[in-house]
């Protein structure tokens, strides 16, 4: 199998992985064996001081395997005090690096996690890469050393930067599909999914479902809309790009889909809209969706409600913050969207968001979205 084939077939399980988790074992043990590589960890966090790193994910696959005990042992033992970090955390975006070189000629020499850690991870010889994730995180890849030799080939560095694109991506839905709380959603049961928009289309581009939400987004012909059956943006500008992105999704020839994402500019005061595009494989297919080929995931599209937050916090008995979290729910809004725009930390927001959770009785966002939404119908308290 040749460079391109094996490529099309990691960004396959790339694309099924960003729905079902599980496809990513499978995926690790390709990249391994595509780079002829020990292993690879991809991290997701955001934070730039050590006692302020937040770690969303840390996937660590060692030849298709799983090792807990490598996260742990690391972690627990040596990340604190890795003297590599704050280089990587400073890397420009995409650029490649082998892990010896974020250590200085002394630290080589002296560092436990250089000296211990790394050569028992296979990871001395290995590369790392920084890319930028949504809302100002930060996405880690560390590839482990090659299987038969201390240096890396043109052919190897290749495929490492093709594939960057592609599992910035691959976090980018994830992310999407955290704040919905749709992670486990099939292909189908994501049109049951309020908080984010879902379209589905075939092969051709055109519709062939959507969810509630998407529904009245496309009807308002506000960022987007429909026209026969295919989906356009309603500005021109918006309008190429989009049709680019959904042309790298659903190729006319053999090549794989290439996932993508795009912002959509609307009329109103709404928010930007976020759209992900994300193709299907013939894996994913279930037997009401098998002519579903691609969806669109759009973030930012709940109704906007003029429900002051006052009403909020006065109606539901929160305080001043978790009332705005909460109306910034209902509005759409991802809780790191809120950390960003509100300058409050994305830990933080989460606090309130489970504060809220435990004062209101609810266990998800969508649900805290549709009790803010209900009192908008409601006769607002007077100062």
């Amino acid at each position: 199998m040749n460079q391109l084939d094996t490529l099309g077939r990691i960004i396959n399980l790339i694309n099924e992985a960003m729905l079902d988790d599980e496809c990513w074992q499978e995926t690790s043990q390709l990249i391994d064996e595509a780079l002829a590589v020990h292993g690879n960890v991809l991290m997701f966090g955001e934070g730039m001081k050590s006692d302020s790193i937040n770690i969303y994910f840390a996937k660590w696959y060692t030849h298709g395997q799983y090792r807990s005990d490598f996260k742990q042992d690391y972690f627990q033992n040596y990340h604190q005090a890795d003297e590599r970090l704050p280089g990587l955390r400073r890397l420009p975006d995409s650029k490649i690096v082998p892990i010896r070189a974020l250590y200085s000629k002394a630290e080589r020499k002296t560092s436990p996690t250089y000296n211990e850690a790394l050569p028992r991870y296979y990871a001395q010889n290995g590369l790392d890469v920084r890319l930028d994730g949504p809302d100002g995180t930060r996405i880690v890849w560390a590839i482990a050393g090659p299987l038969n030799s201390n240096s890396w080939s043109t052919h190897q560095i290749d495929l490492v930067k093709r594939l960057l694109p592609h599992l910035r991506q691959y976090v980018r839905v994830r992310s999407v599909l955290v704040e919905a709380e749709a992670l486990g959603a099939s292909v189908t049961g994501l049109l049951d999914n309020m908080q984010t928009g879902v379209i589905q289309l075939d092969w051709r581009g055109s519709i062939v479902d959507m969810n509630d939400t998407a529904r009245q987004l496309v009807r308002e012909k506000d960022g987007l809309y429909d026209q026969e059956g295919s989906l356009h943006a309603t500005r021109p500008k918006d309008d190429l790009k989009l049709k680019a992105l959904l042309a790298r999704a659903l190729p006319q020839s053999s090549l794989p889909g290439v996932s993508g994402s795009m912002v959509v500019r609307r009329s109103s005061s709404q928010p930007l809209l976020a759209l992900h595009v994300k193709p299907v494989s013939s894996r994913e297919e279930e037997f009401r969706s098998r002519n579903v080929a691609a969806i669109v995931l759009v973030a930012g599209t709940s109704t906007w409600t003029q429900i002051d937050p006052k009403a909020v916090e006065v109606m539901l008995r929160l305080t001043p913050a978790e009332a705005e979290v909460a109306v910034l729910l209902a509005r759409g809004h991802t809780a790191r969207h809120i950390a960003s725009t509100t300058g409050r930390r994305y830990s933080t927001v989460r606090t309130h968001i489970k504060h809220i959770f435990s004062k209101l009785g609810l266990t998800r966002q969508i649900e805290v979205a549709q009790t803010v939404l209900a009192l908008a119908s409601l006769p607002q308290p007077k100062d």
